[in-house]
């Protein structure tokens, strides 16, 4: 189809409507194949290819899957507190107010306002990373010769630059990050050592605990030793559900996690939002 004319290129581009790539968003998010809940409830349907980047806020309640199709995605995360993005994914946090290092089911993901932005309620990979955080422009020009957005292997940090941006977010506003799906583990000395990947079709399921802006970068692990630049698809669906409450065996495991959810709701509470 000729597209050196004006009227061509619009044939051409109108043309392309219904086709479906291996990686791209579903719109609307209801006819993706095979949801996992009432297709009326689906409100985010994606793969991401590897060394790519995506991003929505999401309303409290909504629970988030990552699937690691191939078994070689690296899904890194930040969250921010919707509409007030000074409150943030804190890592450090995270990892010292619940005693643990390791993600995994029923791991709260905790601002530095001691509030819950996220629960993990379900993880089927058990490999994933708290300490490391995700590449840099640097580091991957080092290691593959490039790290710019667009080339052949992007870094992280240069993808979220650009997931920021869209949120009305700047550089300064991006924190040190988690991975999905490619493990770490620290030894006896200290050290760290790269454990790698459950496999393909791996999932873990995070429930918003606040309405948030979520950013991922589906990149290599910084600790990954491969020379290669290996990033493989990353699907992510999300559908309407309802937040932690009492009762909820999550809201009492822990005498942190239960004070982080009673920070949450008393804040959100007074917002008239909860």
């Amino acid at each position: 189809m000729a597209t050196a004319t004006t009227y061509g290129a619009r044939a051409h581009a109108r043309a392309q409507q219904g086709t479906r790539a291996e990686a791209m968003p579903v719109v609307p998010a209801a006819d993706w194949p095979a949801p996992p809940c009432e297709a009326g409830h689906l409100v985010w349907a994606e793969t991401v290819a590897g060394g790519n980047y995506t991003h929505r806020v999401l309303a409290r309640g909504t629970e988030l899957r990552l699937t690691d199709l191939r078994g070689d995605a690296c899904a890194h995360l930040l969250l921010y507190a919707a509409d007030r993005p000074w409150e943030r994914l804190n890592v450090a946090d995270t990892v010292k107010v619940q005693w643990n290092a390791y993600l995994g089911e029923g791991v709260l993901l905790l601002s530095d306002q001691g509030r819950v932005l996220a629960s993990l309620v379900a993880d089927t990979s058990g490999r994933h990373d708290a300490l490391c955080g995700t590449s840099t422009l640097v580091r991957n020009t080092e290691r593959y010769g490039d790290g710019t957005p667009h080339s052949a292997s992007p870094a992280g940090r240069e993808l979220f630059k650009l997931a920021a941006a869209k949120n009305g977010l700047e550089p300064r506003d991006l924190p040190p990050s988690l991975s999905f799906f490619q493990g770490v583990a620290v030894r006896d000395d200290g050290t760290l050592d790269f454990t790698g990947s459950a496999g393909p079709g791996a999932g873990v399921t995070l429930r918003a605990e606040q309405d948030v802006t979520v950013l991922i970068a589906n990149v290599p692990h910084p600790a990954d030793p491969r020379p290669d630049y290996v990033s493989t698809p990353l699907e992510v669906l999300a559908w309407r559900a309802a937040p932690t409450g009492p009762g909820d065996p999550r809201w009492d495991a822990t005498p942190e996690g239960r004070r982080a959810f009673l920070n949450t709701t008393e804040f959100l509470a007074a917002r008239g939002l909860a």
